[in-house]
């Protein structure tokens, strides 16, 4: 291991595990450690055995629940866009070589105590239950300017410049309730609070015309997971970047990370052997003082045996419980797999219900959605702490990922990423257009 690398990488949680695969593809030499004897980090794929033994202190599993190997629950839900910046991740580096997908059956939001699919276009907006009839026409008018819109030609406006105009204007311009501002900027816009409302329209604009794309992109949802549970992709971008020269150790203590005079990073020591490197990239845990607390997420692992009611039997949803709908600041989200992904035994359903902490009663904040999945088995229930690096790493090479956030979704996470590969590398990630994607496909 006495040897000098371009980055060593500590830690194979996924926003880890892609910068290897970028970094590798590149031409970079990298080294990849982690403590663990598996893949995955924070957002592991475990079986039934695993996760009794984190959340039950090694209890068993009961037998009714069936074969330990049919498992593989996550421990981080999420879901990754059709369309979005993390799929073109893996088309980018080819992973998707290495992993199947099935499609996220349904989109559902929550108002008004129910639970109603998420209308995507004009014409889904028409038949929407979660709007009258005077709110459907203007939900319409509103989708339909989304979609003609062009930045390039003012006739297409009606008057609001993306770049210039907030999102309240652009509400206001089309007359939507609130309740229909919820479902748009949280479970479409998928913004994490309101504070975009206050902000150029442009992002949420954008972010709106992605969900509607990569709804066309397969239909019923815009939604897509890897069979076998999320643990794969950790594993398949680090497949990726072993055959570009990356080399891989597990099961490796980290002593130290070492400094020169001036403080930049020269390596680290793991198990009293050197490993030499300019840069380093790693998760939270192996900076513990180069990183603050800025929040808590609670995670509520549930095991069902039935779908998730009024969501016509979906073997998978993503529901998204808009804080406005419960009084609450942060948005709660329930991400729903079955045994049709490989994830659990036939007959039973994964939900995994999470939040940002609020209160100093954390599980009572889930109550609004343990109410939409009716009768639990048997949950898991883990509260962690949300920590971000607090510098940049430019003043010392040592670049560290943010926690993984309550969304069950990918796009804070390619942010991530992107921010990341900047900071190391001093440009912009580059990613493959769709069209470019496609050709490459079509050649091979």
């Amino acid at each position: 291991m006495n040897e000098n690398y371009d980055v060593i990488v500590l830690g194979t949680g996924l926003t880890e595990c892609i910068l290897s695969g970028l970094l590798s593809v590149e031409g970079k030499r990298v080294l990849h450690m982690d403590r663990n004897d598996y893949y995955g980090g924070e957002c592991a794929s475990l079986n039934l055995t695993q996760m009794y033994r984190k959340f039950r202190d090694g209890a068993a599993a009961p037998e009714a629940f069936g074969r330990d190997r049919d498992y593989a629950i996550d421990l981080i839900p999420k879901f990754m866009m059709a369309n979005g910046a993390f799929v073109r991740m893996l088309t980018h580096l080819e992973v998707t070589n290495y992993l199947e997908f099935k499609q996220i059956a349904g989109s559902y939001v929550y108002r008004d105590g129910k639970i109603s699919k998420v209308p995507s276009n004009e014409v889904e907006a028409v038949k929407s239950p979660l709007m009258g009839l005077f709110e459907k026409r203007r939900a319409k008018k509103f989708f339909e300017w989304v979609q003609n819109y062009d930045q390039k030609d003012p006739a297409t406006w009606q008057g609001l410049d993306v770049t210039k105009v907030t999102m309240a204007d652009v509400y206001k311009h089309f007359g939507l309730e609130s309740g229909t501002q919820d479902f748009i900027g949280h479970a479409m816009a998928l913004h994490l609070d309101d504070s975009y409302i206050s902000k150029p329209a442009k992002d949420t604009h954008e972010r709106i015309v992605l969900y509607t794309l990569s709804m066309l992109r397969y239909g019923k949802s815009p939604y897509i997971y890897p069979l076998y549970g999320l643990g794969e992709l950790p594993q398949a971008f680090a497949r990726r970047s072993a055959l570009f020269g990356g080399t891989y150790m597990l099961n490796k203590k980290i002593d130290q990370v070492t400094y020169d005079d001036e403080g930049k990073v020269t390596g680290i020591v793991s198990e009293g052997e050197p490993a030499f490197a300019p840069v380093v990239i790693c998760d939270p845990s192996y900076v513990p003082d180069k990183v603050t607390k800025v929040a808590k997420v609670i995670r509520s692992i549930c095991l069902l045996t039935h779908p998730i009611p009024n969501t016509d039997d979906s073997d998978s949803v993503q529901i998204i419980i808009p804080q406005n709908q419960v009084q609450r600041k942060s948005d709660i989200y329930i991400a729903v797999v079955s045994s049709a992904h490989k994830v659990c035994a036939a007959g039973y359903y994964v939900a995994i219900v999470s939040t940002q902490v609020e209160t100093s009663t954390p599980e009572l904040e889930l109550a609004p959605a343990y109410q939409l999945l009716g009768h639990v088995v048997d949950k898991f229930v883990s509260i962690v702490d949300v920590e971000v690096p607090v510098a940049d790493g430019t003043a010392d090479n040592v670049f560290v990922s943010k926690s993984y956030d309550a969304t069950s979704h990918f796009e804070t996470v390619c942010d991530d990423v992107f921010s990341l590969y900047k900071r190391v590398t001093g440009k912009d990630l580059q990613l493959k257009s769709w069209e470019e994607l496609q050709a490459q496909a079509e050649q091979q």
